[in-house]
């Protein structure tokens, strides 16, 4: 079963290029973020880790890089690298919500944590995400005795965290050193059990595949990219994807299953573990450029489409809510901006911009503009609706 590795972390401190060290690919592929130098949506890449039979070394090449032997395939995963911009916690959040397994990536060369290193150990945190390797990247650019020192601010940083008993691997993603023994110790995750039942998917990405000028004739459907979290789904089976937005109107449609892909495999059925894509029968115009993002897809009774709800709240810090408060609400995969109706020192009210999909006891994050930039709250959990 392939995995969900999310790869978290302050902004450069080296995600993307140790995605890169991993994968061979380089995630930041939209213009915006090649030229800004940072990764703005979610990005993914698959790899597998290989075992050569005959010296035992790990790699993710299927020779082996010292003896050229043949090696056997360990296990594969599906990475997601999340931005570290601070203005970009909530794709974090969302991206959180498809993680089996997560590295947290922290820079040897400044001193831990920074700020975004905070807001995602706890994005992992309200994920219940316990399954944490520490990466101390850029050790090639500092003395050992920083090296040392950062080790030590990063086992106090996660003292009482989620995180206190993770593992903290010392690489260098850029020179590719010290590669071997996370892929070690990725290969020690378990895997994760999914609960029975109706197929239920979370949209992460979605796309327009047909390229201009193509023939009406050569038309294929929009595609949904991201994680089944329930069930399977075999091809040219129906599906129900809410809550699309037409005309100023939030509705369910049915469509079709046309090819399922894994990587750039076509396979006969969706099942849980790693990143999927799902072409359909939909109008491409309805999934371009990720307009999909947040919607749910699924067969049988699937969660409520909600505009409102309560809800109990946790915060961080020294943070409070207020009465008309405005809001950012994450739940799994879907996001929403709300404002704060009705609220006592327990439980709020929130009245929702656009619609969620969301359960009783689904769970929450709290997200507030301050200083012109979202930061993460606190969490809690649907109460009703």
């Amino acid at each position: 079963m392939e995995l969900n590795l999310g790869i978290v972390g302050h902004v450069d401190h080296g995600k993307t290029t140790l995605v890169e060290a991993l994968t061979g690919k380089w995630v930041d592929t939209f213009s915006e973020e090649k030229k800004r130098g940072i990764t703005i949506r979610l990005g993914y890449a698959d790899f597998s880790i290989y075992r050569c039979e005959k010296c035992k070394i790990l790699s993710i090449s299927k020779k082996c890089i010292c003896c050229f032997s043949d090696c056997r395939l360990e296990r594969t995963f599906s990475l997601v690298d999340a931005p570290g911009h601070e203005s970009l916690i909530p794709v974090v959040l969302t991206g959180a919500s498809l993680f089996n397994a997560a590295i947290l990536v922290i820079a040897a060369n400044e001193k831990c944590p920074q700020p975004q290193t905070t807001e995602h150990l706890r994005a992992l945190e309200i994920g219940g995400i316990k399954n944490i390797i520490i990466v101390q990247n850029k050790i090639d650019l500092v003395s050992k005795e920083r090296a040392e020192k950062n080790y030590n601010e990063i086992k106090e940083f996660i003292r009482g965290t989620i995180a206190e008993n993770s593992p903290i691997i010392p690489i260098s993603a850029q020179q590719k050193v010290g590669i071997e023994f996370l892929l070690e110790e990725l290969l020690k995750i378990e895997e994760p059990k999914y609960p029975e039942g109706d197929f239920l998917f979370l949209v992460a990405r979605s796309f327009d595949v047909n390229k201009p000028g193509i023939s009406p004739s050569e038309l294929v459907g929009g595609v949904v990219g991201g994680s089944v979290i329930r069930g399977r789904l075999k091809k040219g089976e129906e599906i129900i994807i809410k809550p699309i937005h037409i005309e100023n109107k939030f509705i369910e449609l049915k469509t079709k299953i046309i090819e399922i892909r894994r990587g750039n495999k076509i396979v006969e059925e969706a099942t849980c573990g790693g990143l999927v894509s799902l072409q359909t029968s939909l109008d491409p115009s309805l999934a371009k450029s990720d307009k999909l993002v947040g919607c749910i897809v699924g067969v049988g009774k699937l969660p409520d489409t909600i505009h409102e709800f309560g809800a109990n709240y946790n915060l961080f810090e020294n943070y409070k809510l207020e009465l008309n408060n405005t809001l950012l609400v994450t739940c799994r995969n879907s996001r929403s901006a709300g404002k704060i109706i009705a609220i006592n020192k327990n439980s709020v009210k929130i009245e929702l911009k656009t619609p969620i999909c969301a359960e009783i006891n689904s769970k929450i994050s709290y997200s507030k503009l301050i200083e012109g930039k979202w930061r993460l709250i606190g969490w809690g959990k649907i109460q009703d609706y």
